[in-house]
């Protein structure tokens, strides 16, 4: 009759128990997180352009809500470092904004494409407007970004410019007051 031998785990063994405990069990969860929320951002936002490139304002639309949600979260896990809650703040409102126009190129489409556009496509416009104003005045603060975010940040700001011009092209197109 063969015995079973009690597990006697080595050191080693047991130091790599307690660096995986340390980091799966952080107090914050904010740190084991943030660079896969930031994946994620990042994903959201390429998934939006493709969806754009395809011809599909509403899947752009979709994963631009997601990805504001997702800026909206980091804002909140990084609320320790004002500059990058206001980086993030400002990305929130830039999709915010993109998210509305591309909803408003939806209503559009499923209105008929008659001209001049209705209230609620107007109305979309309106908001992206207000809120990538909103993103230019978070993304072009005072207080320099975080040496890991400069170069995010400037990508968030030539698009929040590059933006404005293509809502207010929209507003003219949909002949909107």
């Amino acid at each position: 009759m063969i015995t079973p031998r009690p597990f006697v785990p080595t050191p080693t063994a047991c130091l790599i128990g307690c660096i995986m405990s340390a980091i799966t069990w952080a107090p914050d969860s904010g740190y084991t997180q943030t660079v896969g929320d930031e994946a994620e951002l990042e994903r959201l936002r390429v998934k939006a352009e493709e969806a754009v490139a395809s011809d599909d304002p509403e899947g752009a639309a979709m994963a631009m809500g997601r990805a504001a949600l997702m800026a909206k979260r980091l804002s909140l896990v990084k609320r320790d470092d004002s500059a990058s809650v206001r980086l993030y703040q400002g990305a929130e409102a830039l999709f915010r904004s993109q998210e509305h126009g591309y909803r408003a190129m939806s209503l559009f489409r499923r209105a008929g494409g008659q001209l001049p556009a209705s209230s609620g496509v107007c109305g979309s416009l309106a908001l992206a407007q207000g809120s990538v104003q909103h993103a230019i005045a978070d993304l072009s603060g005072d207080t320099a970004p975080p040496a890991a975010l400069i170069e995010r940040a400037r990508r968030w700001r030539e698009t929040a410019d590059d933006w404005v011009t293509v809502v207010a092209a929209m507003i003219t197109d949909y002949q909107c007051p």
